[in-house]
């Protein structure tokens, strides 16, 4: 027991800064339009798709950094902390920017991403490094991911209609405070040596461990579809329904409630049965009900199929984390987590700038089979490839 108490409070702590991180972060989504409007950018889809980019190519430049760096420290939680201190200072500074260049506020975003892309993925990486069975932690980073995420976007949405920059504020506080709560975590110790630096590095995990390829290329086509809810998404549900940006935010929480709620037993259901059906399955569902959102002809509906979108992602997410922990060395961890985000980046990337373009110029309609097409049509190639995988089974409830 005087094992497992501490396990349990790192598990609860590490899934809270998830949490914290997601949560500060999709605030800002529902009201993405008025929020660059209020910085003097133009276009719900040219000015939000850069602001939204900005931060993500902070993610993608820098998570692979953080991994290395913890990984050739062999800590983590002074790390941890100052990423969320840093994602903090740095969204409190854009919710007091003034007047200024356009410009200025997409620098100040991509440092904000480069902070908290260290926050957010050496959690993830300390809790693959917590015994107890890498689908149930993975469950515990999924469920922090859904609640953080669903929670954020009906809460941001709201707090859209106190003020613009009220949802800059309320991340700012939270990060700050999830940053010096970090101090109190305990390191694992004995997590790694590898030292790859920068977000190549991260990448290069693959040469050393090929399969690798498979939960990356799983994690670049679902952050694919988070990229592309976010700038497309909330764009396609004001257009076409009317609605503001406190009805765009409960739109988008019917999606990640359930996402939410899910993670934890599916994360435990990959343990029990493996990995390929839950990535399989979840994935190839996953894509057919983000393109049926396309042809729901009212709110209510659109709502029903976000929940479905939103259980179907719950089933292949954290089987897909645990895959990649599975697969990689204990000793390069975080740099495998690091290269994970990073591909997923790169995903989020792609869904906001390409399903942008595809919206502007093909239509919505157009864009939302594309994004759920491009789901379904990679598990169908990467099925072999998944039955194929020699991954270890891990600690099961009932082993325990």
């Amino acid at each position: 027991m005087a094992v497992v108490e501490p396990e349990r409070r790192d598990r609860v702590a590490l899934a809270t800064v998830v949490f914290t991180v997601l949560f500060a972060q999709v605030l800002l989504y529902p009201g993405v339009p008025q929020l660059v409007a209020s910085f003097g950018g133009s276009g719900p889809l040219d000015a939000g798709t850069w602001f939204l980019a900005a931060e993500f190519a902070g993610f993608v430049l820098f998570a692979g950094a953080w991994g290395a760096l913890s990984d050739a420290t062999d800590r983590r939680r002074p790390f941890i902390a100052a990423g969320a201190v840093g994602g903090g200072l740095a969204y409190a500074l854009l919710a007091a920017l003034p007047t200024v260049p356009f410009w200025v506020v997409l620098v100040v975003r991509f440092v904000e991403g480069a902070f908290t892309i260290g926050a957010f993925s050496l959690g993830i990486a300390t809790l693959m490094d917590l015994s107890g069975g890498n689908g149930r932690n993975m469950g515990a980073a999924g469920i922090a991911i859904g609640l953080g995420t669903g929670l954020g976007a009906p809460v941001g949405g709201q707090l859209y209609g106190v003020g613009d920059r009220v949802p800059l504020f309320v991340a700012a506080a939270l990060m700050l405070g999830v940053g010096v709560a970090s101090l109190r975590l305990r390191d694992p110790g004995g997590t790694s040596r590898s030292g790859r630096p920068g977000p190549l590095g991260a990448l290069l995990t693959v040469r050393d461990r090929p399969s690798l390829l498979v939960p990356f290329a799983f994690g670049f086509a679902d952050r694919f579809t988070a990229g592309f809810f976010a700038l497309v998404g909330v764009a396609y549900f004001q257009a076409k329904f009317g609605l503001g940006a406190g009805a765009t935010g409960l739109l988008l929480g019917a999606f990640f409630l359930p996402f939410a709620l899910l993670q934890y037993p599916l994360g435990v259901l990959s343990d029990r049965i493996g990995r390929v059906g839950p990535v399989a399955a979840g994935s190839f569902a996953y894509g057919g009900v983000i393109v049926g959102v396309a042809y729901a002809p009212t709110p209510a509906v659109t709502a029903v199929v976000m929940g479905l979108v939103g259980a179907f992602g719950a089933l292949c997410a954290p089987a897909t984390l645990a895959l990649v922990n599975d697969l990689a060395e204990p000793e390069g961890r975080g740099t495998a987590t690091g290269g994970f985000n990073v591909v997923g980046s790169l995903g989020f990337l792609a869904g906001v700038v390409g399903g942008g373009l595809l919206a502007a110029g093909l239509g919505y309609r157009t864009a939302f089979l594309v994004a759920g097409g491009a789901e379904i049509l990679l598990a169908v190639a990467l099925l072999p490839a998944l039955v194929r995988l020699d991954a270890e089974r891990v600690a099961t409830f009932a082993s325990e």
